[in-house]
């Protein structure tokens, strides 16, 4: 049994913690009780019935179930539409579909977040020489970077008021940087700043791993197109692949153009009998959200506990997604943490993890991920590059039993080898 493998002190700690988390757990449910209300009633409102789960094959032709699931994730990410297909494999995939959808060659883009996550560095053409790269199709990148986890709002506004931009990009999380994610408020008020001086910008928001942390989405607040995959957040633990863009119609008909042809849009492509897991996974959603949250505010507070440095956010702060990171100090640390977090996966939990190299990533990267779907990170997994600090990145679980059960085992590992 796991219990009886854990440290009685591991144990002792983990029962006052809980304790002192039941404010912060209440507002978790009550969130998730927002958000649910919101799914529910979409669901409702948009009649669906059991024939919407029907296998639609080849050309993908007439798929009822298809469109409503669509309709209903923009009712949920508070946009006029939605792209939600098997096809885009993954949250890179899909900000890489709505990139060379809405940029051609002389456009302009910014990050308004600085240095955008490792694996769209590549895609950017930040570095590397891919022929397929925004800068090797003749798009201009430029970044802003932020200044202490906050929007440069005066160097943004004053670049925008030149109206040469076509689109700017925000990165709701923090990726595999060390400033804090941003929140729907900053995001918001950065989006009203931005259409005081420039109505015709594109406003596209990275929404990997924030939604359903918050009671709003990206669209609520104004943004033109948001982004995410279907093996985080809105997949429930349930989609087995996928990923949706929503946002404005015009848009989100010119990102189907680019994944069908002109002339298909969104009126073609098969659902791999995939519709079920789909539907069923926003439904869950909102819960595996919640025990994501649980999970990683618990680990928080055992690790500010236990002496652990440069755990963010601190178990007290804010959520707005669902990354807990943790700066270990050394490789020897990094991977003996990752390991021990692998011993306490529901699946390969005999497979030692070792740092390796790792498409799109320019570093070698450690990671725990023993998850029915393979690189899921709605369920419980971490990763990291092996360079300093080294910081590991968690984030997910499934249930927060589980999630809280392998966090205990995975510090008494630690501590065992101390």
């Amino acid at each position: 049994m796991i219990l009886n493998q854990i440290n009685e002190e591991i144990l002792k700690t983990a029962k006052e913690t809980e304790e002192e988390l039941k404010d912060i757990f209440a507002e978790f449910d009550r969130i998730c009780m927002v958000n649910s209300d919101r799914i529910l009633s979409a669901f409702i409102e948009n009649r669906v019935s059991y024939t919407d789960f029907a296998d639609i094959n080849g050309y993908g032709n007439y798929d009822p179930g298809r469109d409503k699931l669509e309709a209903i994730f923009s009712e949920v990410l508070g946009c006029e539409d939605a792209l939600v297909r098997p096809q885009i494999m993954s949250g890179t995939n899909a900000l890489w579909l709505a990139f060379s959808a809405l940029l051609k060659h002389g456009d302009t883009m910014i990050s308004l977040t600085g240095t955008p996550y490792d694996s769209l560095q590549e895609m950017i053409g930040i570095y590397g020489d891919s022929s397929q790269s925004l800068k090797a199709h003749g798009v201009k990148y430029e970044q802003i970077d932020l200044i202490d986890s906050r929007f440069d709002e005066d160097a943004i506004v004053e670049r925008l008021r030149r109206n040469d931009v076509k689109l700017v990009e925000i990165q709701r999380s923090r990726g595999y940087s060390h400033r804090d994610s941003l929140s729907l408020e900053q995001i918001g008020h950065l989006i009203q700043k931005i259409r005081e001086v420039n109505t015709d910008v594109i406003i596209m928001v990275d929404n990997c791993y924030g939604e359903l942390v918050e009671e709003r989405e990206p669209g609520h607040v104004g943004a033109d197109i948001v982004v995410g995959s279907l093996m985080k957040n809105l997949g429930g633990g349930v989609a087995a692949t996928g990923g949706y863009v929503a946002g404005r119609k015009d848009l989100i008909a010119m990102v189907a153009d680019r994944l069908t042809a002109p002339g298909l849009g969104k009126e073609q492509g098969a659902n791999f009998n995939l519709n079920n897991a789909f539907f069923k996974g926003l439904f869950l959603a909102p819960r595996a959200v919640k025990s994501a949250l649980q999970t990683a505010v618990f680990a928080a507070a055992m690790m500010e506990k236990l002496g652990y440095e440069g755990v963010s956010p601190r178990y007290n702060e804010h959520r707005t997604d669902i990354i807990q990171t943790v700066e270990l100090g050394s490789k020897e640390k990094l991977v003996a943490f990752t390991q021990a977090l692998q011993e306490t996966s529901p699946i390969d939990a005999f497979v030692r993890v070792l740092p390796a190299p790792m498409p799109g990533y320019p570093f070698d990267e450690v990671m725990a991920c023993g998850a029915f779907t393979q690189g899921s990170t709605i369920e419980l997994s971490a990763d990291a590059p092996v360079i300093e600090p080294y910081t590991l990145y968690m984030q997910g679980a499934l249930s927060y039993e589980y999630g809280k059960l392998s966090i205990m085992l995975a510090l008494s590992r630690i501590a065992d080898q101390k």
